[in-house]
């Protein structure tokens, strides 16, 4: 089991019924890992008999929720913005909140509705488990007009404030756990327990059947990457690796699975580099589609640095692709150099080395290919739920006995301070 100084848990027995309270800014029809992963320790909490709220944004008009217990914020749709702002207000989750009962709150994220959650947990007396999903001081760039020294200091105070309001901190990988430790000293209450995988899903198809659902030929070999095309997932470096394959082996062909703020200028990119008739982009694709696109292709490749568990690599393995990509956070905790794929420096030329030797050798990909199944065998969703079940029962102990997750950054704000003030210098007399 992926979690760390937790007791093993016996599937067949029920203590008692959970009622849970998930808190978070992104909710289905959207389609990320966030969402991948509150949708599906769902499922699999309210298959083990427990009761799980989710508290999201509004949603548009034309989506219907299908489960239960989904209580929507208002939220506003504001332009260029992928997700909607979340106002955190609600007379009605308020007032039916405390009639709930929940036994547990958990919050996807340390802001707005993650905030809701924390003054809850206050408020009801009941414990906050947190889900650190995202690195966010690696998209400090998103905040314009300010220096990005100062958004990452101000990120890491904020993180710090909300994280010592908690009784338990759960993070993706053995990568992120290491970094809140180095960070903000956190040695206790601290749990590493991925994302589920939902393997009836994933590599149902074979590559034949998957081919023709697409409408695509049998040939040619097909490289697939999957993710949001934005700055921070490496695109460009993966593209450059592409080249110098495609330099070689011309048939070769690279889907990009996936929509973003990017796509412009990645296919300008792609031109550039004289590969634009070998490169795909989807555009964006329902997450109940991406398994098929897997199924069809031959490789998985990916570049990004800012990972924290690698959801797309487990189900690309998940599908029975061999992976090559750069080693980093959340990739290196799922793939072994040299059983499941390849791993590589932050470089094109290595990514694309190892890429080609891929492409290259057939005995190989199935090799890699069939250990990545097997791996990712170890990461269902039934699983998965089983340890979130018993991490919220040691964390209602340790509420009882009073614990909370000890920061031990400073306590000073001095990182915010310098981040509001830097707003204000233009009204300070010199």
């Amino acid at each position: 089991m992926n979690v760390d100084h937790l007791t093993q848990l016996n599937n067949s027995v029920f203590v008692s019924r959970l009622h849970v309270a998930m808190f978070t800014n992104v909710y289905r029809p959207l389609s990320n890992g966030v969402v991948t992963s509150v949708a599906s320790f769902r499922r699999g909490l309210v298959e083990r008999g427990h009761v799980v709220y989710v508290m999201a944004p509004h949603a548009p008009e034309d989506h219907r929720d299908e489960e239960r217990f989904v209580f929507r914020y208002p939220a506003l749709e504001l332009p260029l913005q992928r997700y909607p702002l979340t106002l955190p207000v609600s007379p009605f989750v308020d007032h039916l909140l405390p009639r709930l009962q929940p036994d547990i709150l958990h919050a996807h994220h340390p802001v707005m509705l993650g905030r809701v959650a924390a003054k809850k947990s206050r408020q009801l007396r009941i414990p906050l488990v947190f889900t650190y999903h995202t690195r966010y001081h690696e998209y400090s760039h998103y905040v314009k007009g300010v220096p990005e020294h100062l958004v990452k200091e101000f990120l890491e105070n904020w993180l710090a404030h909300f994280m010592r309001r908690c009784h338990h901190v759960i993070v993706p990988s053995h990568s992120i756990r290491l970094m809140l430790e180095d960070i903000y000293g956190i040695s206790k209450r601290v749990s590493v327990l991925a994302t589920g995988v939902e393997l009836a899903q994933f590599g149902q198809l074979t590559r034949q059947q998957a081919r023709r659902e697409l409408g695509w030929s049998l040939e040619p070999l097909t490289v697939v990457s999957v993710g949001r095309l934005a700055k921070e997932k490496n695109w460009e470096l993966m593209l450059r690796a592409f080249r110098e394959v495609a330099i070689e082996e011309p048939s070769v062909q690279l889907t990009i699975v996936g929509g973003g703020e990017e796509k412009g200028s990645l296919e300008r990119f792609c031109a550039e580099l004289g590969i634009a008739e070998q490169v795909t982009f989807t555009g964006p694709v329902l997450y109940e589609e991406i398994s098929t696109y897997l199924s069809a292709c031959d490789i998985f490749c990916f570049a990004s640095v800012t990972e924290t568990q690698g959801l797309a690599t487990l189900e690309a393995m998940a599908s029975g692709l061999p992976v090559v990509a750069v080693e980093a956070s959340g990739t290196s905790d799922v793939v072994t150099h040299g059983k499941e794929g390849f791993l590589t420096a932050c470089d094109y030329k290595a990514l694309g080395a190892q890429l080609r030797r891929l492409v290259t050798d057939r005995e190989l990909r199935e090799s890699f290919g069939q250990a990545g199944r097997k791996h990712a065998g170890g990461y269902s969703v039934e699983s998965q739920s089983a340890c979130l079940e018993e991490i919220y029962r040691v964390a209602l102990a340790d509420y009882e006995a009073g614990y909370r997750v000890p920061v031990q950054t400073d306590e000073s704000t001095t990182g915010l301070r310098k981040f509001f003030s830097y707003f204000n210098r233009d009204n300070q007399v010199s």
